[in-house]
């Protein structure tokens, strides 16, 4: 993700006027409160989450909160200075790589107390999705995304290829896209590819952490505090999908997610990896679907999770902060998490949602019976996009050729400074 020149900025102004924001004297605690909302939930899914709103403020009479629909862009792009001049949300979601930044800046409050109450029903959320929200120790968001990479596959063309079920390791994966990778004219660029395999850019930014972690690799230790990329595991890693894509010719090199998304559509590639979005696409495109797990590595079946956080923003007198934990813990009630599941498309938050729990709607329930682990992106980093930029150049030059070894000793150095 770019850098934004506001933010930056204005860091060290919003920082400083965000620290008086809070707690304003004389409010009484019987008083009605009035909260503000920002999300960039666009599509189906905003209208599940703004009808979730209105359902909570007819539940209660004390709080009323207004949602404003913004892209996620818009939103990193004028909270700081929103905050700054006491403009901004009250509650507002973000994507969870940029959650650290805004703890740091001291624009989001600590919920770590709020976790800790019984009554906040947070206990029986999913470990790997507090994860995201966990900077130094503490919790500054509740989840409100948490979806596992999966692959979304082309079953006429699985079936024309006489592949009956979906592959379950990486050999046999790579086996079965040679045999979906068609290069009709023999001109050695093949109409029809087996997998596109993005080498930089890619959905969630989570392909290749998930890939590294399938063969036991990592790119930081849990803690986000130590650089782990450059190991013997991820040099394999690497090694190996080189040689597929540009041996076996199964995926086009060059690709980002975009990209990606586009062949697939057109019918161009089997399979992609993506995340649940991906399952309108393709059937508004005419493309009967399945959706599986990515195939386990050697060491590990194991993806990586695109997630979106509730924060609480510093704006916040007593009050509004009392307020908003309340709407969070409508919010994470089994009920409500339930129908946010099977209106928005991502897979429960709740462990004691099943996938029969969902079965309403069948890529929920697909996504959430899915094996293997889930793993959190870069939990607590501040700086994730130098860290991502440092693989993307890593991956992207590696599928075309360059020596994994030397490449993830630069990668290492980049993502030390950048954890510094």
């Amino acid at each position: 993700m770019k850098k934004h020149i506001a933010v930056v900025a204005l860091a060290t102004a919003a920082a400083i006027s965000l620290a008086g924001c809070a707690g304003s004297p004389g409010s009484s605690p019987n008083a009605h409160v009035d909260l503000t909302f920002w999300h960039g939930y666009t599509e189906a899914d905003g209208k599940v989450l703004d009808q979730i709103v209105k359902d909570f403020n007819k539940s209660q009479d004390k709080v009323t909160i207004s949602t404003q629909t913004k892209t996620w862009a818009v939103i990193d792009d004028t909270m700081l200075p929103a905050l700054s001049a006491k403009k901004g949300p009250d509650i507002v979601a973000m994507t969870s790589d940029r959650l650290p930044v805004y703890a740091e800046k001291k624009a989001l409050v600590d919920l770590s107390d709020f976790y800790r109450k019984d009554s906040s029903n947070t206990a029986k959320l999913k470990e790997q999705a507090v994860a995201m929200e966990t900077v130094g120790g503490k919790q500054y968001g509740v989840p409100s995304g948490f979806v596992p990479l999966s692959v979304i596959y082309n079953k006429k063309l699985f079936s024309a290829a006489g592949i009956t079920a979906f592959p379950t390791t990486w050999d046999a994966w790579v086996a079965d896209a040679k045999k979906l990778t068609k290069d009709t004219n023999g001109d050695g660029t093949p109409e029809q590819y087996g997998l596109v395999l993005p080498d930089h850019q890619t959905v969630g930014n989570g392909i290749w952490p998930s890939l590294f972690a399938g063969n036991g690799g990592s790119i930081t230790n849990k803690a986000g505090t130590k650089a782990t990329i450059d190991s013997a595991a991820n040099k394999a890693t690497l090694a190996y999908w080189s040689k597929a894509v540009r041996d076996d010719k199964i995926s086009p090199t060059g690709v980002d997610g975009i990209a990606a998304d586009k062949l697939f559509t057109a019918g161009k590639t089997a399979m992609e990896i993506g995340g649940p979005w991906m399952a309108g696409v393709a059937k508004a495109s005419g493309i009967d679907y399945g959706i599986a797990a990515i195939p386990a590595g050697p060491k590990a079946q194991a993806a990586s999770a695109i997630g979106i956080s509730l924060g609480v923003t510093a704006q916040t007198d007593d009050p509004k902060r009392a307020a908003a934990e309340q709407f969070l813990t409508y919010f994470n009630e089994k009920t409500v998490a339930t129908k946010w599941a099977l209106g928005s498309g991502w897979p429960p938050l709740r462990t004691d949602v099943s996938a029969a729990d969902v079965d309403a709607n069948p890529t929920v329930a697909t996504l959430t019976g899915l094996p293997g682990e889930t793993i959190p992106l870069l939990p607590g980093v501040v700086n994730s996009g130098d860290v991502l930029t440092a693989i993307d150049t890593a991956t992207q030059k590696a599928m075309s050729g360059g020596n994994p070894a030397d490449l993830l000793a630069t990668a290492d150095s980049s993502v030390k400074s950048a954890l510094k």
